[in-house]
This record gives C-alpha cells, structure tokens and sequence, in this order.
C-alpha cells in the first residue's frame, strides 16, 4: 500500500476540511482506517478504505443511501471519492449503545429496545438489490471447520447440508435488509431525534438480504459485551410488538440464525484474525459465543445440527486459548473457504 497521506490532504483540501484537526480513531476488524475532524465546531469523519487492499467505498454509499432515504440514521455522506476509497462522513458521535449502556445500565432495556424498533422499521422497506445471505449461510457456518476445528473437516459437508436443512425449514419469512454486524458496539444512541432514527447505524457496508431475525439474534447474543437478560427480553418483547409474527416462530428463528453465526464467528472471524493475521485480542470473544452456541443449540430446530456437532468442537477453555494465541499469524497469506 502506498503514502495515502498527500492523496488524503489533496482530499480533505477539496471540500473545505484541510484546515482541520485530524485524530485517528479506534479502527475494526477491516483495513479502513477512520479520523475525526475537527474544524471550529464542527465535527466530521474520514473513512480511509484503500482500494488496493481490497476495500471498496460503493456498498458503504449504496446502502447510506438507502438508509437515508429511509428516514433512518446513516451518517450523511458529505463528500466522496470511491475511486480512491475515501470518504467524508457525518460524525455521530461517540455515544454507542455499548458505551452508553455500561455507564447508565438503567438505560440498557430501553437502548436495546430501541435498537429491535429501528429494526422492525426497516424490515416493513423492500431491501434494495443485494446478494442473497441464506444462499451463503450454511457454507459459512462450516467455515468452523476450516480454521477452529480442523481435524474435523472431513464432516464439513455434513454440516454444511445439516445447517441448510434447518435453515431452509425454519428460516421461511421475506427476505429484508440485513446489517449482518448488528451489536452495540455498531449502533449509536441519539435520544435527540425520534422513533427509529434515535439509533444511529454504522458499518453497514457488508448488508445483504436475508432473514430479519438475523439482526436481532446478532444484538441480544453479543459475544463481545454481556447483554442482561432485561435488555434481551425488552428487545425481543419491542419486536414482538411492533411484527406480527408468532413468539415460538421467532425463537426458532433467533436460535437457527444465533447458531449459524456463532459458528461462522468462532471460525471464519475470531480464530482466523487470530491465526491468519496474529490479532489475538480476538480470543477472548470466542468463550462467550461458545456459550450463546451451546444455548441456541438445544432449540429443536437445531436437533440435527447439534447430534453432528457434540463431539466435534473442541471446548475453548484455557488450555486451547493458549494453544490457540501460541500460534497466532502462523497461517498468514493462506487463503481459506468462504466470504467475511
């Protein structure tokens, strides 16, 4: 990857933010790299995604732009240039639901309540054209296999049609939006504004289209922050509320989507940033989606699922997470199965 630096400023010149102060800000699990820009009072962020390293600009503004349309809370995009991956972004602030919920957990029910009613509110809009997420979900949930339990890829096949079945059984409702990273760490509180817009979206880029009880699955099993059982229960009881779907039918939904993402996570994102890129930090996420798996795994929608998986996985306790960090960017450059 070449200076971007000159590139950037020539950039930041052009829309009237050169003179800015510009401070890096705490990046993902991607290549982009973000600042926020301070010009007097007002406030922007840069996003940095270098398209020579496979980042891409376009799906970020496709899907803003729809959200947008939408009455939703994408940050505007006040300038772009896709070509050279850059972009200059309304700055939502800091508040994150994450964050907001670990200083004032009072508030956490209401937060993720919140968060279910944006979803609901999205799920009523025809999706715009993007790839079809359950074509992928059951090749990506053997991905398991490929990197956190490798001595078992020979029944990678068995998974593979097992998850479908349940998948294609269970998983039977229109196809919506989905953000595909829906957690607090995503999602920005703005009590300021109203109904759905009060919850502010980022890293919405990967969305596909695909079942709605995804999303909500991904924000009331979060492996990275304990969600309470109060602030599940005021999600769910939100969506429930605003759909009309029928309870039973959204748990079985919520345990097959939890199920297929647990695995996918485990393998293809936390143990693979960890073996493949050396970025052992994300180890410690690994145990507490073990244990959402192990839960969502007693539904009966999974029975076949399970029966394949009960001696297959090794439990990550202690002596695997060392194991596991000891080895950690010893797989660089190796290209496995499946898309991020």
């Amino acid at each position: 990857m070449t200076d971007r630096d000159p590139m950037i400023r020539d950039f930041l010149k052009a829309t009237g933010w050169g003179i800015a102060t510009r401070i890096p800000l705490a990046g993902d699990a991607s290549l982009r790299r973000y600042e926020r820009l301070v010009r007097g009072t007002d406030r922007a962020i840069l996003m940095d995604a270098p398209p020579d390293s496979g980042e891409d600009t376009r799906p970020f503004i496709e899907i803003a732009d729809w959200l947008a349309g939408h009455g939703l809370s994408s940050p505007r995009i006040i300038a772009r240039d896709p070509d050279n991956g850059l972009l200059l972004l309304e700055d939502l602030g800091d508040d994150l639901l994450a964050t907001h919920a670990a200083s004032h957990p009072e508030d956490e029910p209401i937060l993720y309540a919140a968060a279910a009613g944006l979803l609901a509110d999205l799920h009523r809009h025809v999706p715009p054209a993007r790839p079809s997420y359950p074509a992928q979900m059951a090749t990506l949930a053997a991905t398991v296999f490929d990197w956190y339990a490798p001595e078992a890829q020979d029944r990678r096949d068995d998974l593979t049609a097992a998850m479908q079945r349940a998948i294609d059984t269970t998983l039977t409702g229109p196809e919506v939006l989905v953000h595909r990273d829906f957690h607090a760490e995503n999602l920005i509180w703005l009590p300021e504004r109203t109904g759905p817009a009060r919850i502010g979206l980022l890293d919405f880029q990967d969305a596909m289209r695909g079942p709605a009880e995804y999303d909500l699955a991904s924000l009331i099993h979060d492996p990275r922050r304990a969600v309470s059982p109060r602030a599940a229960q005021a999600a769910t009881t939100a969506y429930l509320d605003a759909t009309d779907i029928d309870p039973e039918i959204l748990h079985a939904r919520i345990a097959v989507c939890s199920v297929q993402r647990s695995l996918r996570i485990i393998g293809k994102v936390f143990t693979r940033l960890c073996l493949h890129s050396g970025r052992t930090s994300y180890l410690r996420f690994i145990p507490p989606t073990w244990v959402a798996l192990q839960r969502e795994l007693r539904h009966p929608a999974l029975d076949e699922v399970r029966a394949l998986l009960v001696d297959l996985l090794p439990e990550p306790d202690a002596a695997w997470l060392a194991d596991t960090a000891a080895r950690a960017g010893t797989l660089y450059g190796r290209d496995r199965a499946g898309a991020p």
